[in-house]
């Protein structure tokens, strides 16, 4: 046997259209970005503390942290990627262009965080156009059409500029939902994982691959993240997160032939949508700059409701996990199942409104101790730094 490519000659087990190889070197690089990331992010939270990249939680009071809590983490999950796609995926015009778009976010984040948040939001949202520019000029990536019930709309000329919008979008959507410890990096691991099974669903195995390295690398970097944070993931990694998210969607959803290939991305993603477009409906309403910063999504207002740090980062898990769960019922064309699944997610969403708008049932229901005055909040250690 002259190299390891035999191995899949000798070994005739498949798994669908996967061989047995395809599923190990899968596995291989789930775990070795892990790793990666989990190795490497003490040695950029070193790198953090050097450069002065350290939020300071005295500087407003979005800010839900107690201490000073260095940032940069997502450069620890951009290495991990980078190196795992090179090694297990392969080089391409697209992974090329996808690489080198995220390249020019890192570097902008990295100054944003190194400077605390000095680089203008105009430099910021050209940047975020030229990388989404880059992937969509090299790299193919495109919305052309997308599928609602065997009905196909097609973009024509408006294709380019509804993929860029989308992908600066999601990239601002994954940024502003990041405001408390390990938020942002766990919904992007949910809507990785997400991503990850439906494209198996549609059988692009080779895209899987591709999203199965970014969960992995996430996950490595969260045992630093969870609270209390040891480091944010910061401009850096949200930004990141959210153009990676935002590509493989494209590829992987919107060029799909699943019945509705429209809604499915918007179910993967809905938390950091939902919150964004609320946010930004939220200023220009009361006058302000829809971009400016405020204490007003979702986490802010679970914890004002009485939740703690822990409690609002896992029931906004648990709601990203169930649209991605109605989104792979979609995949699979039982769409009363979906519609079921978020009926349900809105009827659960309802009711505990109603429960902590009353301070009795909110002891009665058990997630408030007895002897709390409803912001045990407060008692947390360490929390992620607020976005805008």
């Amino acid at each position: 046997m002259d190299n390891i490519e035999n191995l899949e000659e000798i070994i005739d087990l498949t798994f669908g259209s996967v061989s047995v190889y395809g599923f190990l070197n899968a596995v291989t690089a789930v775990i070795f970005a892990a790793l990666m990331a989990f190795v490497t992010t003490p040695i950029v939270r070193v790198i953090a503390f050097k450069t002065g990249a350290v939020d300071d939680p005295k500087r407003d009071n979005r800010r839900m942290h107690k201490t000073p809590t260095p940032r940069l983490g997502g450069l620890a999950v951009f290495f991990s990627f980078v190196v795992s796609v090179f090694l297990f995926y392969g080089v391409s015009n697209f992974t090329l262009s996808m690489i080198a778009g995220a390249f020019l976010l890192i570097i902008v984040g990295i100054l944003d965080d190194v400077f605390r948040d000095k680089i203008r939001a105009v430099i910021k949202l050209l940047v975020q156009i030229a990388a989404a520019g880059l992937v969509v000029w090299q790299g193919e990536v495109l919305i052309e059409r997308v599928n609602i019930f065997g009905r196909y709309i097609h973009f024509g000329y408006f294709s380019v500029p509804l993929t860029v919008f989308w992908i600066v979008g999601i990239i601002n959507a994954v940024n502003l939902i990041d405001g408390l410890d390990g938020l942002s990096c766990g919904i992007a691991t949910i809507s990785a994982v997400s991503l990850l099974l439906v494209t198996i669903l549609l059988g692009d195995f080779r895209l899987a691959l591709l999203i199965a390295i970014l969960a992995g690398s996430c996950l490595g970097f969260l045992p630093f993240n969870i609270n209390p944070a040891k480091i944010f993931i910061g401009d850096t990694g949200a930004t990141f997160l959210g153009y990676i998210l935002a590509v493989v969607s494209i590829q992987g959803l919107f060029k799909a032939q699943a019945v509705i290939t429209f809604i499915i991305p918007f179910l993967i993603l809905a938390v950091p949508i939902f919150d964004t477009t609320f946010a930004i409906i939220r200023r220009v309403i009361t006058g302000r700059h829809p971009f400016s910063a405020d204490r007003g999504h979702l986490h802010h207002r679970l914890i004002d409701m009485g939740f703690n740090k822990k409690q609002t980062v896992r029931i906004l898990y648990a709601v990203s996990a169930l649209l991605g769960v109605s989104s792979i019922m979609f995949v699979t064309h039982k769409i009363i199942y979906a519609l079921v699944i978020i009926a349900i997610s809105l009827g659960i969403s309802f009711a505990m409104w109603i429960i902590f708008r009353d301070e009795k049932m909110k002891t009665e229901s058990g997630i408030i101790p007895e002897n709390g005055n409803g912001h045990n909040h407060n008692k947390d250690k360490g929390s992620e730094d607020g976005q805008a």
